[in-house]
């Protein structure tokens, strides 16, 4: 009987402890579905912050244009491929080290609230959440605003929120998350793409300007 008590206990203190800032795991491999003004999009994504990697393959509309792509954005290399399997052709830009953000909440973010989505009435109908806000400086003296909600446990994204002045707001859910990698080789460019030319002159690629290349 003390012993489950002493459970009972520990269980309920876990849960009232206050949320804090956290990083998701380094691998994850899922589905995200991305919006605003111009963008209504739905891609399957690889994301690796050991090695500051993302591949994802991406189908919806920019402007009112259908697309598909498919984009491979290796920060650390300073590189980001759009790969067109079809024409077995690939555009290769600049990309800025420093536009590479872990998911996370960062240690300055301002806690708005806890929430259960979902139910509370059963086990397995709801999941605990934790909703963040914050602004990040940007090299034009702007700011950058965002509003995020991660899983109290695991650290896992489930949407964000994000303001540019170039932009506007943005929203991102994320779904269908798995921890791990199931196929490295998504971080690797295909063999048709070891020709193509990199182009130094040219403004640095952003998330955005991935849809430049939409043929």
């Amino acid at each position: 009987m003390r012993t489950f008590v002493l459970l009972m206990c520990l269980a309920v203190g876990c849960l009232a402890q206050a949320p804090h800032p956290c990083r998701s795991p380094p691998l994850l491999t899922g589905a995200t579905s991305v919006a605003n003004e111009k963008v209504n999009a739905y891609a399957k994504y690889d994301y690796d912050a050991l090695g500051e990697r993302i591949r994802f393959k991406e189908m919806g509309s920019y402007e009112n244009k259908t697309f598909g792509l498919d984009a491979l954005l290796l920060f650390r290399e300073g590189v980001m491929y759009t790969i067109n399997h079809k024409n077995r052709t690939c555009k290769k830009e600049r990309l800025k080290k420093e536009d590479f953000h872990p998911m996370e909440i960062p240690a300055d973010a301002t806690l708005l609230g806890q929430v259960i989505l979902g139910s509370s009435s059963g086990p397995g109908q709801g999941l605990l959440v934790n909703t963040w806000y914050g602004e990040r400086a940007t090299p034009t003296g702007g700011k950058d605003k965002w509003l995020s909600t991660f899983t109290e446990f695991g650290c896992i994204p489930v949407s964000t929120t994000y303001y540019t002045d170039k932009t506007g707001w943005a929203l991102s859910t994320f779904f269908n998350i798995v921890v791990g990698i199931d196929d490295p080789q998504q971080f690797f460019p295909p063999k048709f793409c070891q020709g193509a030319e990199l182009d130094a002159t040219a403004d640095a690629a952003n998330f955005y300007s991935v849809f430049k290349n939409i043929n």
